[in-house]
């Protein structure tokens, strides 16, 4: 395999609305170059970059995945990113390595939610951006309606630089309004043939290559003064003009195509290679160790040898797969580099170009290159890889925060054994997994994105490990309080001969405010109770609290005062007075009013304007409260506060509201009172799941 020169590489994220046609654009624009033999197809699944079985299975890219074609001498590093906001952290990763994301949209549904999210991280990345209207040969296709959507929704900076040779079963070409020329495509070969523009397209075609000029003009000050003078620009000053503009962002460029057909995919290629920024025109953000001061770099072959692992790959056979950007110098197999990040060094033995699945091997890569190093020992996402002690790190991935939890059972005794190792690689490979023990209810959780990622993840941890494991809605970490304050008497008295077992102490109670915890006093006076078994009372109240009274949920917020008490001098004992606390406590629940605490989760919600209404009903029909909206475009974002209880299955109910376009965030905001009726209902659970009646609450 050739080795390319910054200059001649172009890293491009494919990014858009799950459905959009990325998987399948991206396999015309690799067969159209040669880099595929075949055209893949998603329905067939024999898409390069949908080769895990789960992406197979559901027609959908799950996780990003790059590949790479050559076009006229330059490389053309290409990323497939998921469209789900479940995997929105794959695509977040993937443009923290590109310079240029190409926002694919769906010529029949327009913009969508994750369209909007999507172009977001481009802009938060200051990445230059491309747009290409997808699938125009579908009924109901229309570029017309889809470009009227993009303008209302991004701006007049959208503008074509192609118009579409026919449009639904017609749309057989696209015209180049640059080259003012016309390409037909027959036999999907994806290489269009030169012909004039049509007599019938003509005045659009002329109209639509005017605004082009004037918009590209705008943004140069030397060109609009050409502009003025002469009334137009010529075809070499727009060329110019327009990779200018597309790289400070002034404008983005829009083109036509087919992915199922494959027409178009030799222009979008052109385009690619003439207007995309290179790595040598767009720096890098770093780190200087030395004032932790940010600043910029440069792809330079020069430099030292600076890596950045932008995703990992848990692979069952080949081991861990590092997936990196060489952002300056060149990285060659049989060298040792610096993991700056964990101070460690890691041997250079197995340098990869990744084709989707399949594996190119490679001697080196040069700075602005992206490759795969198989089976480092420690390096993981975000970590980065030096030459030596360099005083430059690059700032690590912001994955999002889990959204939904499950308990996870393993269905034998076997998997119960492999299922630690399997999520800790797993978790290597996708940082947005979390997994923890809750110390209250007992549970093994696993919190994710969704119920999408997460059945995913179950079903990898099937396929690639051997562990068979089923999903369950978690038990909710319900609280327990008082409301009232008392005072109580707890005595143990136990005599078996010999020694007999004596504990007498009295406590006060006491509400404290939501998120006190728990606080203990010692007000023993006179020695009622020696100092020695104070510790005991106070374990004692702390074992009782933790198992709960009405309904085995701990008991928080509220403060308890040992004041008084007796001993006997031969019969007391630290476990006597342990009992006796656990007494107290017990006697003091009876009359401190006790009552359910529930987790209030705070909730954004996006969604599509049209659904808004509904969506704010069914929050209100789970007890939550709308603390505000906000519309943003084609859509909403709904703020409430909401029952966790009521939000374990939200995310069916969401995506069958709005068509699998709306999409919602969660994080813990507090505790509150479970209403009367609600705490009835849980109660009345607990006693039938654990067989007993608490006959004192």
């Amino acid at each position: 395999m050739p080795t390319y020169a910054a200059a001649t590489i172009r890293n491009v994220a494919v990014v858009g609305h799950n459905g959009s046609g990325k998987t399948q654009l991206i396999s015309a624009l690799l067969f159209t170059a040669g880099a595929a033999t075949r055209l893949g197809r998603v329905d067939d699944g024999t898409a390069p970059t949908d080769f895990d079985d789960e992406a197979i299975a559901r027609k959908h890219t799950l996780a990003a995945t790059p590949a790479w074609l050559e076009w006229q001498g330059t490389k053309v590093n290409l990323v497939d990113t998921p469209g789900f906001g479940n995997f929105l952290s794959e695509t977040g990763a993937a443009l923290r390595v590109t310079d240029a994301a190409l926002v694919v949209v769906d010529a029949v549904a327009g913009v969508e939610v994750q369209t909007e999210r999507v172009w977001g991280l481009a802009s938060d990345q200051q990445l230059a951006r491309f747009v290409v209207i997808n699938r125009l040969d579908r009924e109901r296709a229309s570029f017309a309606t889809a470009l009227e959507d993009l303008h209302a929704t991004f701006g007049r900076t959208l503008v074509p630089v192609q118009l579409p040779y026919g449009e639904e079963k017609g749309f057989r070409g696209v015209i180049d309004l640059v080259g003012q020329r016309a390409y037909t495509y027959d036999g999907g070969t994806g290489r269009g043939k030169a012909v004039a523009i049509p007599e019938s397209l003509a005045a659009e075609a002329r109209n639509a290559r005017e605004a082009l000029v004037e918009l590209v003009a705008e943004a140069d000050d030397a060109l609009m003064s050409r502009f003025f003078d002469e009334g137009t620009l010529t075809d070499d000053e727009l060329v110019t003009g327009l990779r200018t503009a597309v790289a400070r962002g002034a404008v983005v460029p829009v083109f036509c195509a087919s992915g199922a057909e494959n027409i178009g995919a030799d222009r979008l290629l052109e385009a690619l290679t003439q207007y995309a920024p290179s790595p040598v025109e767009r720096p890098l953000p770093a780190i200087q160790a030395a004032d932790a001061q940010a600043v910029t770099v440069s792809a330079d072959d020069t430099a030292p040898t600076r890596v950045f692992v932008w995703k990992t790959v848990a692979d069952p056979f080949a081991g861990r797969i590092s997936l990196f950007r060489v952002v300056t110098g060149v990285i060659r197999n049989d060298t040792t580099l610096s993991n700056l990040t964990r101070g460690s060094q890691e041997r250079i033995a197995h340098l990869m170009a990744l084709q989707g699945k399949t594996q190119a091997q490679v001697n080196e890569l040069h700075a602005g290159d992206l490759g795969a190093i198989a089976k480092l020992k420690e390096a993981q996402t975000g970590d980065t890889l030096s030459d030596k002690a360099t005083d430059l790190t690059f700032p690590p991935i912001a994955f999002a925060a889990p959204l939904l939890s499950y308990a996870l059972e393993p269905k034998t005794r076997g998997d119960e054994d492999k299922i630690s190792t399997a999520l800790h690689r797993l978790q290597e490979e996708d940082p947005t997994i979390r997994t923890d023990r809750d110390p209250r209810t007992h549970e093994q959780l696993i919190s994710g994105q969704g119920q999408l990622h997460l059945e995913v993840t179950v079903a990898k941890l099937k396929r690639r490990f051997g562990v068979d494991v089923t999903l369950k809605l978690p038990r909710i970490p319900y609280l327990e309080t008082i409301t009232a304050s008392t005072e109580a008497h707890g005595r143990h008295k136990k005599q078996t001969g010999g020694h007999g077992q004596f504990g007498d102490c009295k406590i006060r109670v006491e509400p404290l405010p939501r998120g006190s915890d728990f606080q203990f006093e010692d007000d023993i006076f006179g020695g009622s109770i020696p100092r020695q078994f104070v510790p005991a009372v106070e374990k004692g109240i702390q074992e009782a609290r933790l198992r709960g009274f009405l309904a085995g949920f701990p008991l928080v917020d509220f403060k308890a005062t040992v004041f008084d008490g007796s001993f006997h001098p031969v019969d007391s004992n630290e476990m006597s007075f342990k009992m006796a606390g656990s007494l107290a406590l017990r006697d003091a629940l009876t009359r401190a009013r006790p009552v359910l605490l529930e987790p209030i989760m705070q909730v954004e919600v996006f969604a599509p304007n049209e659904c808004a209404g509904d969506l704010m009903g069914d929050l209100n029909g789970r007890r939550g409260r709308i603390s505000g909206m906000e519309a943003r475009g084609h859509a909403t974002t709904i703020k409430a506060q909401v029952p966790m209880s009521e939000m374990l299955t939200y995310e069916q109910h969401l995506t069958s509201a709005t068509g699998g376009r709306g999409s919602y965030h969660m994080t813990h905001s507090h505790y509150e009172e479970v209403p009367a009726h609600q705490q009835a209902k849980i109660v009345a659970a607990h006693k039938t799941d654990h067989g007993v009646e608490h006959s004192d609450a």
